[in-house]
């Protein structure tokens, strides 16, 4: 009679130890759907990798599935966010140009989105103007006289191109403007010996071939206690922030170069996206580091302490409540959320207002430029892009 007692007992305690480990297996997942749809660059992309690590881990440790579209530009990278068919985007720095409502998102169709970001991944890489050793460019500023890569319909290129004058006291009215249609013909141009340095990151293949070549390349140095020159390149493009990059051509732990960059891959979604589900995904992105860190070129770069939470996209809900959680979200940060989520309504009110004018196809970037201008200076925000 004891032993049968007995044995009911233990059977009862691992049949409520099994309950328990499934609570704690569907709380631990809680606010996570069954399945996600998250958009990215190609799929011969870091961060379409990157994706797909985190997928895996998202798969193995919680049984979401994760079904990740790649687009071949900007605009079809955010348009399924846009309309709904995706939840998240593993994007570049055209998000911020999404939330901006410039460039290619000045349009009718589209203006300032309202985007929050998840998390970012900062990597041991950089981002910089590559240089032909044999130009005798030293600083930035030596490049006047020089002839400078401009690629045709590449706003983020030519923009980072334009910011790095910046740096060095520049503009293109200070340079021979050389044009390319594409990315790779503009650091062929540099090879060939058509042009003296276009931008580049310092992990691409093409930029290696440069290094190989009989022009060879350097990297002039951005050291980031110089704030005046740092103060130039921001109102350019303020998404530029100092890095020590360790990996790229002529560029490794022992020869780093203190440049400039910014985080790839972002990961935005809207602001109407559930804050249980972005809450429980951040989590997972964080606590789960270790499962997929190690499985994706660049997928160190979303470690928690490279996360910037004073930077240019306003964080989801979300994320801030898990954030405020294990501590690294402070007065500050939140300071700067508020004021970004009120340049986020500040456009969004003047592009519904700019709209409401019925302007004409042809004048509607000219004349949006103008009215977003007027608004963020009216509201005492940066205007950048004018």
């Amino acid at each position: 009679m004891r032993t049968s007692i007995i044995n009911k007992l233990s059977i009862s305690l691992a049949a409520a130890a099994g309950l328990a480990a499934v609570s704690a297996s569907t709380a631990t997942a809680e606010g996570l759907p069954k399945s996600m749809i998250w958009t990215a660059y190609g799929t011969t992309s870091s961060g379409y990798a990157q994706a797909v690590a985190i997928g895996n881990v998202l798969k193995n440790e919680f049984g979401t599935s994760l079904r990740v579209l790649p687009g071949k530009n900007d605009i079809s990278r955010m348009t399924p966010l846009k309309v709904g068919k995706a939840d998240y985007c593993a994007c570049g720095i055209a998000s911020y140009f999404g939330q901006e409502g410039v460039m290619q998102f000045a349009t009718d169709s589209w203006g300032p989105q309202p985007l929050r970001a998840i998390m970012t991944s900062k990597g041991s890489f950089g981002l910089g103007l590559a240089i032909a050793k044999d130009a005798g460019v030293k600083d930035l500023s030596d490049l006047k006289g020089k002839r400078v890569a401009w690629v045709r319909g590449s706003d983020a290129l030519n923009i980072a191109a334009t910011a790095f004058l910046a740096y060095g006291g520049l503009t293109w009215d200070d340079v021979k403007k050389v044009e390319f249609p594409g990315f790779k013909d503009s650091i062929d141009g540099v090879i060939n010996g058509q042009i003296d340095a276009a931008f580049t990151s310092t992990v691409s293949p093409h930029v290696k071939r440069l290094a190989t070549s009989p022009r060879g390349v350097t990297w002039s140095t951005l050291p980031a206690d110089n704030k005046e020159a740092w103060k130039r390149m921001n109102d350019v493009a303020p998404y530029f922030s100092p890095v020590n990059a360790t990996v790229g051509a002529e560029i490794s732990k022992d020869k780093p170069w203190v440049g400039a960059g910014y985080p790839y891959p972002i990961l935005v979604t809207n602001a109407s996206q559930s804050a249980d589900e972005v809450y429980t995904l951040t989590k997972a992105m964080v606590e789960k580091y270790d499962a997929y860190k190690d499985n994706a070129p660049g997928a160190k770069g979303w470690g928690i302490d490279n996360q910037n939470f004073e930077w240019i996209l306003p964080y989801h809900e979300g994320s801030v409540k898990y954030f405020k959680e294990i501590g690294k979200w402070n007065d500050a940060a939140q300071k700067h959320q508020d004021r970004l989520v009120k340049r986020q309504q500040v456009l969004a009110d003047a592009f519904k207002a700019y709209k409401a004018t019925n302007p004409s196809k042809d004048d509607f970037k000219a004349g949006w430029t103008k009215a977003r201008a007027e608004a963020l200076a009216a509201a005492k925000l940066a205007v950048n892009f004018n």
